[in-house]
Formats: structure tokens, sequence, C-alpha cells
């Protein structure tokens, strides 16, 4: 299916929860649905849904709805889960350990390959089998193995450094953890969690209710 060019962030963004919800329905064993039920379900208007599914193709059939298995299918696709991905692992603190032990990434085929860091206490430590190396090994480990994504959970004062090993031996995915804006070039692709940055944002909008 041919995409649209210049989809926006918050059409893309919604892909994911379109992705959890079919799977829900295909669990009921759903296997047709309309846009009206699909929203009502998901918390969007049907024209909500048709004009976001509308920016990657044509789905569905008037008077049928959208399959449920095929929709899911090509939303997949769309979020490039036809393919594996190898990822690692910088900083095995908390929140690296929590990301290390979280099985649903494998189960989405996101295999994560190694973890470092630079904490002795925490080298040669095992996660699910994935043994904690010392960061020093990490522009070795990625000439030998080429890796796809590369998970910043370290402090803010080394995580441009971090990104830029990565970035300099093929790592075209960056997921940050880091409370920090990082600097890349224009073909490295940058997804940041800032934990803090939603805490406040959680705060804003229930004091705006608050005042409201």
């Amino acid at each position: 299916m041919e995409r649209k060019k210049n989809i926006s962030m918050a059409v893309i963004r919604r892909l994911p929860k379109y992705n959890r919800y079919l799977k829900e329905l295909l669990r009921t064993d759903v296997d047709r649905i309309s846009s009206k039920e699909l929203g009502e379900r998901i918390g969007f208007t049907a024209s909500q849904i048709r004009q976001d599914l509308n920016c990657f193709g044509d789905f569905g059939q008037q008077g049928y709805g959208y399959n449920v298995k095929e929709l899911l299918n090509e939303i997949n696709g769309i979020l490039g889960l036809a393919k594996e991905y190898k990822m690692i692992i910088i900083g095995a603190g908390n929140i690296g350990q929590a990301i290390a032990n979280y099985t649903n990434f494998e189960r989405l085929a996101f295999n994560l390959a190694g973890i470092f860091d630079v904490n002795p206490k925490l080298i040669g430590l095992k996660i699910r089998d994935v043994e904690v190396k010392d960061i020093d090994e990490l522009a070795g480990f990625l000439k030998a193995t080429p890796i796809d994504i590369g998970v910043i959970c370290v402090s803010e004062n080394s995580a441009q450094t971090v990104c830029d090993m990565m970035v300099s031996n093929g790592v075209k995915g960056i997921w940050n953890f880091a409370p920090v804006d990082l600097e890349v070039p224009k073909e490295i692709i940058v997804e940041n969690v800032h934990l803090s940055e939603s805490l406040l944002t959680l705060s804003c909008l229930m004091n705006d209710r608050t005042y409201s």
C-alpha cells in the first residue's frame, strides 16, 4: 500500500494504539469492525479513524467495515514490524534494567543484543542471559555486530558522547531516556522519552482541570 507524503506526527503516534486495540479484537475473535465501533473502543471519532487510515491507503469497504486481521497486518507493516531489529542498551541502571526485562519487545521482534555500562558493580551482571559489558567494549562490539537501535539510559552529561559513538558506528535509531536533546545527523531518527517532562505534562493538565 503506497503511503502518502507529509503524514503528521500526530497520526504516526496514534498507530501503536491502533495496533494494540486491533490485537485485542483478534484475541476476542472479532473478525470485522466498523470505523464507528473501532472509534468507540479506542476513544476516537469514526471520522478520525477514517482520516488516519486514509493517510496510508484505502482500507475497509463501505457497508462492511474493516477486516481486523488484514488491517492489523497493514498497520504492522507501516510500523515496520515485518522485520527484526537488533538493539543495545547503554546504561544498566534502573531504567536500563527495566527495559531489558520487558519481554514484550522480543515478541515485537526487537531483540536485545547487548547491554553496556561504566559501573564496575554492574559489569558482568546478566539480565535475561545478556551480560552487561564495559562501555569501553562498545565501539568494538558495534564494528563486529550491526545494530539498528541504541537505547540511551545514561546521565545527561554522558548521553551525547554515547550517542556520537553509536551513530559513528552505524546505529540509525536512538531511543533516548536521558533528559537532554541530542544532536544527530538528519538521517538519524531519535525518539525521546523524557520521564520528567511527561510527569510535568500530567501535572499541568491536572492543574488546568482544577482551575477550569
